[in-house]
């Protein structure tokens, strides 16, 4: 089986397991997440959301970006919203 196969056939559950161990750390079990892990996890998470078309704003790590201080008039309107989703 392939990694794109495995990652078809992954159960929305164990999807849900993986984002939430990249998101606390730990397993559901309460052991810690390796460096390691984290990064296999969330590669994984990632291939899985583009995979299944989960919408952007769902995905993990999204970040919604206002444009202010984008207007025709250069003007810096303040800051920008950032919205990190996990």
């Amino acid at each position: 089986m392939t990694y794109e196969e495995l990652i078809q056939r992954l159960d929305p559950t164990v999807y849900q397991n993986l984002r939430r161990a990249i998101e606390l750390g730990k397993w559901p079990d309460g052991r810690k997440v390796t460096d390691e892990q984290r990064r296999t996890c969330l590669e994984a998470v990632i291939h899985y959301e583009q995979t299944h078309n989960i919408p952007e704003p769902d995905r993990v790590g999204y970040i919604e970006r206002n444009n202010c201080g984008s207007g025709s008039s250069g003007k810096d309107d303040g800051p920008e919203t950032i919205r990190i989703v996990s």
